[in-house]
């Protein structure tokens, strides 16, 4: 661990300051429960958010950061997630009721369609192509400890990946799939040999996984845990930079006159399309790093309530955050007076460009 990791993320330390958040917009009409997922079109400013309300909603987010709503995808059950296909157009979301549906934006109005179907709950989901032919593909991951690749023109999955657990969170970037499941397993393949582990591992961290991130180069991802610890991690050590592998506390509050401190729930862990990345939690605050100098390089206060969810969009421009309850403390604690909204805020190069 580096010495410029700080371990309070109210307490940034290096060339890190204390970001403003006076000017962040909140985004009209927001879900009516918990938000689960947050995903940005890749061609457009059009946001999806996914909600234990059992709807995917699309806002279609204007120059001056007001939302109007676009779209919705109704579900039997509570979201878990969302995703875009690469052309932006097609949007699709992941649910408890075992299915995942998807929505054209570019059909004339046509109602969602189911495209992919698990034994139980969908955790979590991601479009790519196939490296061999560049065909359009969606990747399911389920609790039934599968990940299924749906051909969107078939009814029936083009082939199975059976996962030692439960599929917690995954993510793609260009050929790779890294699947985070219970029991702390991390599993890393190669997409040209979709059925097969290149790697089968744990977690470096000593508890249970949140989320999974992949770095833009795809040579390797970032963890976080419920112990407010995050690692980036390498599949090649070559392909390193700064040093290799590495863990760091960060999501933590200062220690009392007892040396106790509280610990929380690392949410989302979002890539910055050119730069480095984000962390949030259930502290409700949110941090850019410099991956590879090991540097935070701004933080920013509690925004009133847990972070769920995080994006940004495909510029890097806006970088979009959920204030909402995540569930980090169980059913008892989701009581009315929890806040639930989506924040805005406009990013400049001085937040999440390396020095």
């Amino acid at each position: 661990m580096s010495s410029r990791f700080g371990s309070s993320s109210s307490a940034p330390n290096g060339a890190g300051a204390i970001g403003d958040l006076s000017h962040d917009v909140i985004l009209a009409s927001p879900p009516e429960d918990s938000i689960s997922d947050l995903a940005w079109s890749s061609r457009n400013n059009f946001l999806a958010v996914a909600s234990w309300d059992s709807k995917v909603r699309v806002y279609d987010v204007t120059q001056n950061l007001s939302g109007v709503g676009k779209a919705v995808i109704s579900f039997d059950g509570p979201v878990f997630g969302c995703a875009w296909s690469k052309n932006g157009r097609q949007v699709a979301g992941a649910s408890s009721d075992k299915s995942a549906k998807l929505l054209d934006l570019g059909a004339n109005g046509a109602p969602a369609q189911q495209v992919a179907a698990h034994d139980a709950p969908i955790r979590s989901l991601r479009f790519f192509e196939l490296p061999s032919s560049g065909s359009p593909m969606l990747a399911t991951g389920s609790w039934d400890k599968t990940i299924k690749y749906w051909d969107l023109r078939q009814s029936a999955p083009a082939a199975v990946l059976h996962c030692p657990d439960r599929v917690y969170s995954m993510d793609i970037k260009k050929d790779i799939l890294v699947v985070a499941t219970a029991e702390l397993h991390i599993n890393i393949v190669k997409l040209n040999e979709p059925t097969r582990f290149l790697s089968a591992g744990k977690s470096p961290l000593a508890h249970q996984t949140r989320v999974v991130s992949c770095f833009n180069d795809a040579s390797g991802y970032a963890v976080g845990s419920t112990e407010g610890r995050c690692a980036f991690q390498y599949i090649e050590t070559k392909s390193a930079r700064g040093g290799g592998n590495f863990s760091f506390k960060c999501h933590r509050g200062a220690r009392d006159i007892n040396g106790k401190m509280d610990i929380f729930t690392i949410n989302a862990i979002s890539v910055h399309p050119i730069y480095g990345l984000t962390t949030a939690g259930s502290d409700g605050t949110f941090n850019f790093w410099d991956k590879d100098k090991r540097q935070r390089l701004k933080g920013y206060p509690s925004v009133g309530g847990p972070i769920s969810a995080t994006a940004f969009n495909h510029s890097g421009k806006i970088f979009a955050y959920a204030v909402s309850y995540d569930w980090s403390k169980g059913y008892a604690f989701n009581t009315p007076g929890h806040v639930n909204k989506v924040m805005l805020h406009r990013t400049i190069d001085e937040e999440c460009k390396p020095k």
